[in-house]
């Protein structure tokens, strides 16, 4: 059978795939090729050599005096040719040029063998060697050999032993894992159930301690109506003020916490908020100095909730109210810069150490310093005012020179370059209504019978009803205006019944409002979909109400959800 096509080029693949170092040459010692292990091993290109003496690619390192490695090597070669028969060579030292012209250490195990011509006679030496330079360095460690066989066979041994140790081990593991990944199932589900008690506690909380604060805010509203400038109306206003401010910070750090504050976020002018808070707040708590205010000329837009921000902003200003003196005012001023709004609130109080700055922010913290008594408060204030800041990717610092010098505290908060949102600008007082029809749905008798008369005195009319049952039943008759309590003690609640009233044809665009102290944000998404039009946190303050009644007015499509109403 003929040789298959192809044969001669077959061969040089397997000659130049052979694993061990080849190199071909003739009876006069030159070079005809080498394979790639050859190559490799000497650092060579099999073109640059091919053709080229053997010594002359290879010689003596010239930096080695004891270089013998061309004189043996020509020796064996030699004998190669004269007798005809292959030689081989103790170990060698060759060291081998690099590229760069520079000599390696190198040793070798060398075997030259004859490859005959048809008259006999010496065509070809085939000359293979083996690196043994990893063996050499070795034994010049001490390490024989056989000891290193021996120590590799008793590592083999000692790691077939681990591995079965192991095997044991990792059965045991995965054992124990199992048992661990039960008790983080068992324990991420009572996590969970600690954070709904916590949740439901918070919203019991706020439930609980608003009704009597509605109870009580409303009957001082009733008593205002006869004897409006008394100096004991004014003290008691000023105090359930204050008890509801604490109350509302309570919520809030709760929510801050437990990373349930939302916030509704749009383009909005810092400066018209911090106008508009100083304004409430000088017109609703009056000071002896009041407030300097500083703005800039260009608009400081933000990403920003309004309710959120303005809360902050409050906070920021009743904390200053509580340390100034009564004599000095409380500056406030917005800047830009660098891509940011700042808002700095500065009081010339007793100041603080400034290494009490950071924990100023933490909740209940309450900074008083040496001589002056601890300011009135929860300390829950800033902390509210750190978390909001967060939400809005801003920080809040506090600084202080040392006590005796006042304190800066400055909001930091991003701007944007979208314009400000038209719905930003701050309403204008509500216009005065005109006297409606009002079922007021509230199980808390004290307090309803309040409403009423506040109610009245508006002109309004009003139906009380004290459980969801009597509400619906009342709600037969047409209302304008439905204020609707949600924990109304016996079923229905108030969620079921604004559902119930939302799917009758008299009551499918009546205005209904919640009325209620569960005001989590939780609480306002329940209410919405339930079908409320806004949600009013207690106590229910008129005025609040009228505006509300206005924004509404201008919805066109009534008994949908609306906006977010505090």
């Amino acid at each position: 059978m003929a040789p298959a096509s192809g044969w001669a080029l077959n061969y040089e693949r397997l000659f130049d795939a052979l694993p061990s170092p080849y190199l071909i040459m003739t009876a006069d010692f030159t070079i005809v090729t080498i394979n790639q292990a050859y190559a490799e091993a000497t650092m060579t290109d099999r073109e640059a050599v091919a053709g080229r003496p053997m010594f002359e690619v290879f010689p003596d390192n010239p930096d080695d005096p004891d270089a013998d490695g061309v004189r043996n090597l020509r020796r064996s070669l030699q004998t190669v040719v004269d007798s005809g028969r292959p030689d081989a060579l103790a170990l060698q030292r060759y060291d081998i040029r690099t590229p760069e012209g520079e000599f390696v250490e190198r040793y070798w195990s060398p075997v030259n063998t004859p490859v005959f011509a048809d008259d006999g006679s010496v065509a070809f030496i085939v000359h293979r060697v083996q690196d043994v330079t990893d063996l050499v360095e070795l034994r010049r460690q001490g390490h024989e050999q056989q000891r290193v066989a021996a120590a590799l066979q008793t590592r083999v041994e000692q790691m077939e032993a681990d591995l079965f140790t192991r095997g044991r081990q990792l059965q045991d593991a995965n054992r124990q894992l199992q048992r661990v990944n039960a008790e983080l199932a068992a324990a991420g589900d009572a996590l969970r159930a600690q954070q709904q008690a916590k949740d439901r506690f918070i919203a019991t909380l706020s439930h609980e301690l608003r009704n009597p604060l509605a109870s009580a805010r409303a009957a001082l509203d009733v008593l205002g109506l006869d004897v409006p400038d008394h100096p004991a109306r004014a003290v008691l206003s000023r105090q359930l003020t204050a008890l509801t401010r604490m109350t509302d910070d309570l919520l809030e750090a709760a929510r801050v916490v437990t990373g349930h504050l939302q916030v509704a976020r749009r383009p909005l002018d810092l400066r018209t908020l911090v106008a508009a808070t100083v304004r409430d707040i000088e017109a609703t708590r009056p000071g002896t100095a009041g407030i300097r205010l500083t703005l800039p000329d260009v608009p400081a837009t933000v990403d920003g909730d309004p309710v959120r921000l303005a809360q902050m902003i409050s906070n920021l200003l009743d904390n200053a109210r509580k340390h100034a003196p009564t004599d000095i005012p409380v500056h406030v001023e917005v800047t830009t810069g660098a891509g940011h709004a700042f808002l700095r609130v500065r009081d010339e109080g007793p100041g603080f150490a400034p290494e009490a700055a950071a924990g100023l922010f933490d909740p209940f913290v309450r900074a008083g310093t040496s001589g002056q008594a601890t300011p009135a408060g929860l300390g829950l204030g800033l902390a509210v005012v750190r978390g909001i800041a967060t939400l809005h990717d801003g920080t809040a610092t506090a600084h202080s020179d040392g006590p005796g010098t006042g304190a800066t505290f400055t909001i930091r908060l991003p701007l944007t370059d979208a314009p400000p949102d038209s719905a930003e600008q701050r309403p204008t007082p509500a216009p005065a209504r005109a006297p409606m029809r009002v079922l007021l749905v509230e199980d808390n008798t004290d307090l309803a019978a309040m409403y009423a008369v506040l109610l009245r005195q508006r002109g309004d009319t009003v139906t009380i009803a004290t459980n969801g049952a009597d509400a619906l039943a009342a709600a037969h008759q047409p209302f304008d205006l439905i204020l609707c309590d949600l924990a109304l003690g016996d079923d229905p609640d108030g969620y079921t019944v604004a559902r119930r009233l939302r799917r009758t044809p008299t009551h499918r665009s009546t205005r209904l409002i919640a009325v209620s102290g569960f005001s989590q944000d939780t609480d306002r998404e329940r209410s919405r979909a339930a079908g409320f039009d806004a949600h009013l946190a207690k106590p229910l303050d008129p005025a609040r109400l009228d505006q509300v009644l206005s924004d509404l007015t201008d919805q066109p499509t009534p008994g949908q959800p609306g906006p977010r109403l505090a």
